[in-house]
Order: structure tokens, then sequence, then C-alpha cells
């Protein structure tokens, strides 16, 4: 059972890829990938908690193997993404499980833990935003292009698609490069290579204001529910600082508190500290 398997499955028409492990009569953790990554980033989660955990993690339409709709017949924003996870987990027969997420998969997370708050079991927060003051300066020239999106606001975000702007997204903040697989960022760059994506993905940064709009209502989720939380965060994330860890506490009473000296993708460089961490807390907080 601790084999990781590959498998999809088809949601409204979409064929959505998905990596899943261990036992499924045991807690289910969901992990729910960022940008510009897919499941390929939980391989280590996958391969070292698939002993006690049951673990899946889809890749969002557009990403990793799922399919890649045409932004004509697929609409790319946060609220229709969540909504294609959503009945991912539905169609799966998930309806208890923890969220691990990171970056993207934290709109995506929370907007299925409002809907269903009663499913989630404990969240696993790894530099996943919910508050204003977790925005860093690498949102500068993305504030510019949501106050006015045209052709030289678009120009401007273009590098963060090319092969050295995406190992950046990876090896930025860490204290030695050398821990990150470079296919990382080999894997995004081909992805980022087919026809679309870069419409696709600035269409997805010009929605993420909308994610900046609900995070009252995730807050408030926050505080009427008081779900378990882990955070494990990368302190050197340009996007999102330690700040955004330290704003949860506003809310929630009880939080495993975990800062890591390294950046966005902190599995990469401490993923030994942290699924050490994600066992004693899934231990104590998920039966």
């Amino acid at each position: 059972m601790t084999t990781t398997k590959f498998k999809t499955i088809e949601i409204d028409g979409i064929n959505i890829a998905y990596r899943e492990a261990g036992n499924p009569d045991n807690p289910t953790v969901v992990l729910l990938h960022g940008y510009p990554a897919s499941s390929h980033q939980y391989r280590k989660v996958l391969t070292q908690l698939s002993d006690t955990y049951h673990l899946v993690a889809p890749d969002y339409p557009g990403y990793g193997n799922s399919d890649f709709p045409t932004p004509d017949s697929y609409d790319y924003t946060f609220d229709n993404m969540a909504k294609t996870m959503d009945a991912f987990l539905e169609k799966k027969g998930l309806d208890s499980y923890a969220i691990m997420m990171q970056d993207y998969g934290a709109p995506i997370g929370f907007r299925i833990a409002v809907a269903h708050p009663e499913r989630v079991t404990a969240i696993i927060n790894q530099n996943g935003n919910a508050y204003e003051e977790g925005l860093g300066e690498g949102w500068k020239l993305i504030r510019e292009f949501w106050a006015d999106r045209n052709e030289e606001t678009e120009k401007a975000l273009l590098p963060a698609f090319t092969l050295e702007g995406l190992k950046w997204q990876y090896t930025h903040g860490t204290r030695n490069p050398e821990t990150v697989n470079p296919d990382t960022w080999h894997l995004d760059y081909l992805r980022m290579s087919r026809p679309n994506a870069h419409k696709v993905n600035l269409d997805l940064w010009y929605d993420y204001q909308n994610n900046v709009k609900q995070y009252p209502k995730w807050q408030q989720y926050l505080r009427e529910h008081q779900p378990p939380m882990l955070i494990v965060w990368g302190k050197n994330d340009a996007y999102f600082p330690e700040s955004g860890a330290a704003a949860f506490k506003k809310d929630l009473k009880e939080i495993d508190y975990n800062i890591y000296d390294t950046g966005h993708f902190a599995l990469e460089e401490e993923g030994e500290a942290i699924i050490n961490k994600m066992r004693t807390f899934l231990g104590a907080k998920v039966k």
C-alpha cells in the first residue's frame, strides 16, 4: 500500500490526474499543490507518510498530468478550479480529510473548507496565504497588473515563465540550491511552453485578486471552526513571507507553528523536518 499510484478520474469531461498512496482505511490527507507546480511537489510526502495515512494529490486542470482544456472551454479562475477539485473529492468518495495546502492550494483548499467545514479534520499550511499582510514584495508587478491589465503590465510578468524564472521560484531563499531537484522547474517549463499556457497563468494571476477579497470569509471560517493547523513555512518566500504565517495567530487559538530558513517550496530543502512534523501533528490531531 506504500507504493504511489498514478491515476486519472474524469470530472465534467476533464481527466484529472492524481497520485495516491497508502491504505484508504487510514485517515486521508489531500495534498493541494501550488504554482507553477503539480502533485510532483509532494513526492516526498507520498513516499514517507503512506505507511500511516491515505494520501491523495491531484493536479489542477492545466497543471501536471491533468488535461489542459483551452481557455475557451474551461474557466481558469480559482472559484472554478476549487469547484473542480471539490467535485474530484466527491467522486473519490472522500468525506473526511486533512488538507495540506501550498500557494495556490490555499485559495482552493479554503474554498473547499468553507463549503464543507465538517469534512476538514486538520490543515497543514506550507506558505498558503489568507491575509493581506502575507502578500510580500513579489506581488508588486502583479498588483500593477491588477490595477491595469494591458500589454505592458502583461509583458512585465512574462520573465516568470522562462526556464530561469521558474528555477528562481524553487531556489530563491534556499540556503543551498543544490538541495532542490532541477526536475521540478524543468517539468514546469515544459508545461509552461504549451499553447495557451502563458494566457492561462496570466488569467489566474489576474483572478488572484478575487482571493484577496475572500480573505475575510476564510478568516471567519478559521475563527468559527478552529481547525487544527500545522504551519510549516519557508520564511524567505518573496511572495508569502513569514508575516503571512504569523497572521493566522489572530484567528486560531492553537497552531503548531514552525518557520524554516528556506524559500517558497520548503519541502525541497526541509522535507525531512517538515514530514516529521506532519507525522507528529497528524498523529495527535487526526484519528
